[in-house]
């Protein structure tokens, strides 16, 4: 009898590969590193639920649409990256 479902399973291992190798990208701190993570399982469960409403079947493995999944991965962490980076100060012109 086992724990978790092979598909579950590969939905995580997924996601959290996605969230860890997106903060090696952006060089964030631990808290970063925990919304990265939030991101890409909101983001893959998101992907996978349009998947499944959506009747595609691209880029399957068993029951988890892969495609659909990454994308919403992807899609989630570059807005929560967006929404937590503070925008850079505009420069003032020299007039004169």
């Amino acid at each position: 009898m086992s724990l978790i479902s092979p598909g579950l399973a590969l939905c995580v291992l997924l996601a959290t590969t996605y969230g860890a190798v997106f903060h090696l990208w952006r060089d964030g701190g631990y808290g970063m590193l925990v919304r990265y993570l939030l991101a890409a399982w909101g983001g893959f469960a998101l992907g996978q639920l349009a998947g499944w409403l959506g009747g595609w079947e691209f880029a399957m493995v068993g029951q988890v649409h892969v495609l659909e999944g990454t994308l919403g991965s992807g899609v989630l962490m570059m807005i929560v990256q967006w929404l937590t980076t503070s925008p850079s100060t505009p420069t003032r012109e020299r007039r004169g």
